[in-house]
């Protein structure tokens, strides 16, 4: 149950936190940034099998993987780009709290 809770709770939880505290004058459209980065776990359709609650998403999938992390983490770089860079490695850090959490 703490898994679960942890881990979508920073996969849905924490976004809207940020958004709300942080982002008060487009708070609505920046939560939907922030949560849409739930849409990298499209890569997840090209494992076999599609969901495993045991396996780390974290260098497994294409878009989980380090070369794509480090592009997120580039992306904090520009302001253009700075939310999303967000939102992405928020998503990943869900994804390394399950990872810890099943002992990876």
């Amino acid at each position: 149950m703490l898994r679960f809770s942890l881990h979508y709770g920073i996969h849905f939880v924490v976004p809207i936190i940020i958004g709300l505290f942080f982002f008060k004058k487009n708070r609505f459209h920046v939560i939907l940034i922030l949560l849409s980065a739930i849409l990298i776990d499209v890569d997840h359709f090209l494992a076999n099998p599609l969901f495993d609650p045991n396996r780390c998403s974290i260098n497994f999938h294409p878009l989980h993987s380090y070369w794509a992390i480090a592009i997120y983490f580039g992306l904090l770089f520009f302001q253009k780009t700075r939310l999303f860079g967000i939102a992405l490695l928020i998503h990943i850090i869900a994804d390394l709290t399950d990872c810890y959490l099943i002992g990876f």
